[in-house]
């Protein structure tokens, strides 16, 4: 129990172990759908350690001595992700108040049980809720493009450690990656380049919907962005009519950022962010659309201002909410309307207190804390370094409500780790930079502030180096890092 990650708000070992056995079955209270596939998770997890294919049923109250309880009773006060579980040598009781709890606690003895062999669990209780409703990984496609197995290999590895939240950047100046039925030419041209001039590639609307379902199962929900005004290349290239000249762009592969912009001042720009907001709001099942907003140098500030206040307004129509990077603070926000803080620089900062001061939370994502994309050090062969290195004890020894003056704890909605993909191109590479800084801010974003610290994360971080490994993860060995 000493080595999990996230790190439980509370857990106590006792004397003893329960061992699974050919014969131990799970049961399941209330017998619903749900809670059977959540049952089946568990034997899943149950099977690849022992080998036991262990049958699953319904159940109104706790199994005989041997068994396995997963349960919605009497877990009220645990919230909708929290869990209680509890081991003896009799049988193990994993309680919450809602599925999403048992999801979240079968992730928990997935680590706790040995990687192959003897199913044997060590005795004791947790009791665990999460600090932030919102733990994020995003990860941008535009750049490189990566394909659904792909992401669905990002969604499985995210689910293990309590993340919750897929931020797929899904248009940027070097692709557009979602298929758009009223606007085609967005991923014939818009979607056929990346970085380098590679092919590119985009999801089809069939391809979307079932990475959308595929993280429903694993209690994560995905947040699309259509980046705007600004990071708009792919789009300005497949449709001319998008420019204020009326001439398309070429296709672009390179690096630079700040230099394009829709015509915020036609009135077809506006039909088009309608189709394309309203076709994504109904292939997605989460509340948020996030509408982008950053490094606009190439958008006045008087119409990035009218801009964003108008996009709100369309995101609102098709019954979702707006998220959008910290420069959308400087406008008049709709309530609910969340902000995804970023910058390092204590002068662009101001436009997250703005936000704040309006009543919107924010999603805390500090380059120099967890971009995953910046190098782990200066040797690192991939990566970048406008933010500085991030090295595995940078992405964990910080907390959000110290990070800013002006924003405090009830206003901060959660973390989020972002991935952007200049230099990332297979999803080893994604891997790589993903692991183990990732685990950091995972555990950032679930675990109490007390009692977190550098010198003993490190060493059940290193604990989980067997499990990284069985996985098949490609991650950095740091040398910050006992591995084991």
């Amino acid at each position: 129990m000493h080595n999990l990650i996230p790190k439980p708000v509370l857990a106590t070992p006792a004397a003893g172990s329960f061992t699974i056995r050919s014969n131990t079955k799970i049961s399941v209270t209330p017998g619903t759908d749900e809670m059977l596939k959540l049952g089946h998770v568990l034997a899943d997890v149950l099977q690849s350690a022992t080998g036991f294919a262990t049958p699953v049923a319904a159940g109104d109250a706790a199994p005989d001595s041997g068994g396995i309880w997963l349960s919605l009773a009497g877990a009220q006060t645990l919230g909708g992700e929290g869990y209680a579980l509890t081991i003896s040598s009799e049988r193990v009781t994993l309680s919450a108040a809602q599925p999403a709890g048992i999801f979240r606690g079968v992730q928990t003895l997935r680590q706790l049980l040995p990687l192959a062999g003897a199913g044997v669990l060590a005795a004791g209780e947790i009791r665990d809720t999460p600090r932030f409703g919102w733990r994020g990984v995003m990860l941008d496609v535009c750049r490189h493009f990566f394909g659904v197995d792909d992401v669905k290999r990002v969604i499985d590895l995210m689910a293990h450690f309590k993340l919750n939240v897929l931020h797929l950047h899904l248009s940027d100046d070097q692709g557009w990656r979602i298929e758009i039925k009223a606007w085609p030419k967005l991923t014939e041209i818009g979607g056929s380049t990346q970085v380098g001039g590679g092919k590119g590639g985009y999801y089809t609307q069939v391809d979307y919907a079932e990475l959308v379902a595929y993280a429903q199962e694993r209690y994560i929900t995905i947040v699309p962005e259509i980046d705007m005004p600004g990071h708009t290349n792919a789009a300005l290239a497949s449709y001319a009519e998008l420019n204020c000249d009326g001439v398309a762009r070429e296709p672009y592969t390179g690096t630079e950022v700040g230099f394009s912009s829709l015509c915020t001042g036609k009135e077809l720009t506006y039909q088009f962010l309608d189709d394309v907001i309203g076709e994504l709001a109904a292939l997605t099942a989460g509340p948020y659309i996030h509408i982008g907003g950053d490094e606009t140098a190439a958008t006045k500030t008087a119409d990035f201002i009218a801009f964003i206040e108008r996009v709100q307004g369309i995101v609102e129509a098709h019954g979702k909410q707006v998220l959008g990077w910290e420069e959308i603070g400087q406008t008049k926000l709709r309530p609910g309307a969340l902000v995804q803080q970023w910058n390092t620089n204590p002068k662009l900062m101001v436009h997250t207190r703005q936000a704040v001061a309006q009543g919107a939370r924010v999603i805390l994502s500090p380059a120099n804390r967890v971009y995953l994309d910046m190098k782990y050090t200066p040797e690192t062969s991939l990566g970048a370094t406008w933010a500085g290195i991030v090295d595995v004890q940078d992405a964990y020894a910080w907390d959000p409500a110290t990070l800013m003056a002006g924003v405090s704890e009830s206003d901060i909605a959660g973390v989020e780790a972002p991935l952007w993909t200049e230099t990332c191109k297979t999803i080893g590479d994604v891997e790589f930079f993903m692991f183990p800084r990732v685990l950091g801010a995972a555990e950032i974003a679930w675990s109490p502030a007390t009692g977190r610290d550098w010198d003993e994360y490190k060493v059940r971080l290193g604990a989980q180096g067997p499990r990284l490994r069985a996985l098949g993860v490609n991650f950095y060995r740091s040398r910050q890092v006992p591995w084991a």
